[in-house]
């Protein structure tokens, strides 16, 4: 018989936002933003200012008027900065139900009138998804998927420009992570389109014992070599524009961001530029 009652979902606090991140204590891996005086728990990430986001916008001059698609928000700390910096639209897929309640709480208690969060699995949205986005950020994802490449082969039906930042295999650096080295198994050639792709399978372990999971939906991801990251990319039709955050000695294993443009629409712009 169960000792959790009905009644423990009730509350006798006056109504607050900070009611609502309490309704999540001990999950949280955001920090509020710190002017709103909310606290959350652990809550030790930077996410609602986030200078990968503020360089995102530096470098295509700006995210006002723009619709972003958003893959895994997490808690909607990179979705308050895309409606801070002005976005037209934000669409935001999350397929982690509490995730998703968190997201939904942070929309609530910033009042982010732009942005449209959904529950459902990204990969999906992605490949059955009509329309059509200006940006897509695809932020601490990409090494959640079972299928990375066919997640960035996915990604080129939804926009011209991409914003990723991900962690990536590295076998020298990952040996010297001992917490990490033993969640990897060697690599392995795998066969995409034709193409080939090295990958490591990483287990989550332990990880999955927090409620405050933030990984992907498996026992276990795909993370690709730096190389394979660069191969994906070019073999679907992106160009690299600038990467940055290259953190190599990251302590959750090798890092970097990267924005990505289609070569196409590279290749019309700079003949627009001629002309103009």
């Amino acid at each position: 018989m169960s000792n959790v009652s009905v009644l423990d979902g009730y509350t006798s606090h006056y109504p607050t936002d900070q009611n609502m991140l309490d309704l999540f204590a001990g999950e949280w891996s955001s920090a509020m933003p710190a002017d709103s005086g909310l606290t959350t728990s652990p809550g030790h990430a930077q996410l609602f200012e986030d200078g990968r986001i503020s360089w995102l916008s530096e470098i295509l001059g700006g995210l006002a008027g723009r619709s972003v698609l958003e893959l895994g928000p997490l808690e909607g700390g990179h979705t308050y900065m895309l409606q801070n910096a002005g976005a037209e639209r934000v669409v935001s897929v999350e397929a982690n139900s509490r995730s998703f309640l968190k997201c939904l709480c942070i929309k609530q208690i910033f009042k982010l009138d732009n942005v449209d969060f959904l529950y459902g699995d990204a990969r999906r949205y992605i490949r059955d998804t009509s329309d059509f986005f200006d940006v897509c950020i695809a932020s601490g994802i990409l090494y959640h998927m079972q299928n990375p490449v066919e997640f960035i082969r996915d990604l080129s039906r939804v926009s011209d420009t991409l914003f990723i930042w991900t962690h990536y295999y590295d076998k020298d650096i990952i040996k010297g992570l001992s917490a990490q080295n033993e969640q990897f198994s060697p690599v392995e050639e795998i066969f995409i389109d034709g193409n080939v792709y090295w990958m490591s399978r990483r287990r989550y372990a332990s990880a999955l014992d927090w409620a405050g999971f933030s990984g992907g939906s498996s026992d276990h991801a795909m993370w690709l070599t730096r190389e394979s990251l660069f191969k994906a990319l070019a073999m679907y039709g992106f160009a690299i524009k600038e990467m940055g955050f290259d953190h190599p000695s990251h302590q959750n294993g090798p890092s970097l961001a990267i924005v990505a443009e289609k070569k196409a629409a590279v290749a019309t712009k700079a003949a627009g530029e001629q002309t103009a």
